[in-house]
């Protein structure tokens, strides 16, 4: 790297899926003079799918760091772009790519235009509070139409919608841009760069209109530069450029670019642009919260390299030959190899080894890594993604909180071998400690493994077979039935074994009954006169829970239950704790089985938010899933908010449905509400 740096910046590439991102940062690192010659997605050489998941499936499923350098007039500028999967159940990457970004470069093809995945990468920014530059690529393909998809992002983001450029030519005649700042084109001189001449007579007009529009927007925020243009003296481009800059920054204007990632045509003036308008790490704080738990208190950290040493950790992968890698950002201070910081998350002392930048899969050693810049650590095994680093000995730290995104898609894993099972509760610990949005829990005696989707389930399983060596094999994740008691009965359980020596004897008798609904399970003693010792009492209601939990005649747990001990018996030699626990659970199976039990599902709220005219679609679909709707709900002229309860049983692939009954415009929230009665000859019943 060299010396002389004017500038950091860390730019998020957002986008859907098929966008072209990722053949964009192909023809920007060839630019750069960062790799000898562009990668291509279908042979699976690209930097940042680097992957053999991603190369198989040809597109981005993890966060990929891409570290160089870019020489402009101003000087040059160290520039970290991270490339994000536009499928979105991997969106955990885009939220964690926009946590630490300077400025968004939203991504979208010249044919397509504004899809569900570019409103979706949009919505993160905007979260995120980040600042946005559309950049429309694949502008020489066939069916590429600049100016409509112009009109679509205005759409979408509004009257904050600048193109500063226009393609010279379309579809495979595309060769150049035209500058509407200077009012001069650029013409691809055939080795990635361009030639600065007078515009064609065709797009003089048009760039002229617009010329004069975007200018009018840039000084109508000066108040000096509006006075010189109301007097008939139009500021300079660079000065219109710096004013620009802070409207940008100020996430008040979104400007548009256009190039083409293949040919490289409009890439060297999109780099020129990202440094002269996108804010760099030094113009801009960084926000932490100070506290362990609760709302805490959030401050303002300067990125200033003589400060205090604090570095977020913003996403941690396993690789499978130095094991943990940690991407870090330096948000004030300095790294040094060697240094030791402790994590202000998890309270554990780290030391940094080696530093390097990423490009890709590649580590690229670095002596250094200053605040604002971007870079990674190996084998920091207490600092899980999320967490911040700092040199105080005391107190707590942590990043601001990213998007909660709740996992909609749900499998059991099973371990194949004995060896498997002797290590799955490890991988799947660092599966969750690299990516947040992933859950393990237990459910129905299976261990389930939680995602935002299918392929995000699947490749987390596949990942853990190749990276950390443990195989699974996965099946439909159990659904959580419960029973309740339907009729309060009184049963008896006895215990009695003689065999020479101590042996076993205790007698019970219990009423079972049912409570309302969500009560819980309730224990009574009703003994008098000591029938059963009050030593004994205690191993009585633990064999009781026991068998509910155990479950009733349709193999479901018992909730919502009362057991009474009533009465019983006991042997001053023979008797125990584990007679009577024994005792108490044939009881409670007894009066289950005389009164009969009830199987309830689970049902969850369904919260649905779709474009208008897919109301109909989703209103039947829902129908058609024993859905009752609750509420319908017009957030504007263009989205409708369904809410419905919904049986779990019916939702075990809602999320992949919907987006295929949606084109992926729809998004859902399922939150767990309560449970019902299945429905006669349900399938909770057998």
């Amino acid at each position: 790297m060299a010396a002389r740096e004017t500038s950091v910046r860390t730019i998020a590439l957002i986008g859907a899926a098929g966008s072209g991102k990722t053949t964009l940062l192909e023809a920007i690192l060839h630019r750069a003079g960062a790799i000898s010659r562009p990668g291509s997605v279908d042979r699976g050489s690209t930097v940042s799918d680097h992957e053999p998941e991603e190369i198989a499936r040809g597109h981005s499923l993890n966060l990929s760091l891409a570290a160089f350098e870019w020489t402009t007039d101003d000087g040059v500028h160290a520039l970290t772009v991270a490339d994000t999967p536009g499928h979105p159940d991997f969106g955990g990457a885009v939220d964690a790519a926009l946590a630490v970004a300077d400025v968004g470069l939203l991504v979208l093809n010249s044919f397509d235009g504004v899809v569900a995945g570019t409103r979706t990468a949009a919505a993160a920014a905007e979260s995120a509070q980040v600042p946005l530059i559309a950049v429309v690529t694949q502008e020489d393909r066939a069916r590429a139409d600049f100016r409509t998809v112009v009109a679509g992002l205005r759409e979408l983001l509004g009257d904050v919608v600048w193109p500063i450029e226009l393609p010279l030519g379309e579809e495979h005649a595309f060769h150049g841009v035209a500058d509407i700042l200077t009012e001069r084109a650029l013409e691809d001189d055939g080795s990635g760069g361009h030639i600065s001449g007078e515009l064609p007579a065709e797009v003089q007009g048009e760039e002229h209109d617009a010329h004069v529009a975007v200018v009018e927007e840039i000084v109508s925020h000066d108040d000096a530069q509006l006075e010189e243009y109301l007097e008939g003296r139009e500021p300079t481009a660079a000065d219109l450029a710096r004013t620009f800059a802070d409207e940008v920054a100020a996430r008040e204007a979104v400007p548009v670019v256009v190039c083409s990632g293949v040919t490289g045509t409009g890439v060297e003036r999109l780099l020129d642009l990202v440094c002269t308008l996108a804010p760099s790490a030094q113009t801009h704080d960084s926000r932490i919260v100070l506290g362990a738990d609760g709302p805490g208190t959030r401050v303002d950290v300067a990125c200033d390299p003589g400060g205090e040493t604090l570095v977020h950790a913003f996403r941690t992968i396993a690789d499978p030959f130095v094991g943990q890698v940690s991407m870090l950002k330096v948000l004030s201070g300095a790294l040094h190899p060697n240094d030791r910081l402790r994590n202000a998350t998890t309270g554990v002392e780290e030391r940094l080894t080696g530093l390097f930048r990423l490009r890709g899969a590649d580590h690229v050693p670095a002596e250094s890594l200053r605040a604002g810049d971007v870079g990674a650590v190996a084998k920091l095994t207490g600092t899980p993604s999320g967490s911040l680093l700092w040199t105080r000995s005391t107190g707590a730290a942590r990043p601001l909180p990213l998007p909660e995104r709740q996992p909609l898609f749900a499998v059991s894993v099973e371990p194949v071998s004995q060896a498997d099972d002797a290590k799955l509760s490890t991988a799947l610990a660092r599966l969750v400690s690299e990516d947040p949005t992933l859950v393990v829990d237990r459910s129905g005696g299976a261990t389930v493994l939680r995602g935002l989707g299918e392929a995000h389930v699947e490749v987390a399983v596949q990942r853990m077979a190749r990276v950390l060596g443990v195989h699974v094999t996965t099946g439909p994740a159990p659904i959580a039935y419960r029973e309740r008691i339907m009729r309060p009965a009184t049963a008896e359980g006895k215990v009695k074994k003689q065999s020479g020596g101590h042996g076993q004897f205790a007698l019970v008798q219990l009423a079972v009954s049912p409570l309302p609904a969500n009560a819980g399970y309730e224990f009574a003693n009703s003994v008098v006169g000591g029938a059963v010792p009050k030593a004994y009492v205690a191993a009585v209601e633990k064999g009781a829970l026991e068998a509910l939990q155990a479950g009733g005649p349709h193999g479901h747990p018992v909730v919502d239950a009362r057991v009474e001990l009533l009465d019983g018996k006991a042997h001053s030699v023979d008797s125990s704790d584990m007679a009577f626990r024994v005792a108490a659970s044939l009881a409670v199976t007894s009066a289950l089985t005389e009164a009969g039990t009830v199987v309830l599902e689970p049902v969850s709220i369904v919260v649905v938010t779709v474009p208008t005219e897919l109301q109909g679609a989703v209103l039947t679909d829902l129908s058609g899933r024993r859905g009752r709707v609750s509420a319908t709900e017009t957030i504007d002229d263009r989205l409708v908010r369904l809410t419905a309860a919904v049986p779990d049983a019916e939702l075990t692939r809602y999320v992949l449905d919907l987006r295929s009954l949606t084109a992926g415009r729809g998004q859902v929230a399922i939150t767990p509400d309560r449970y019902e009665p299945v429905p006669h000859g349900g399938a909770g019943a057998r």
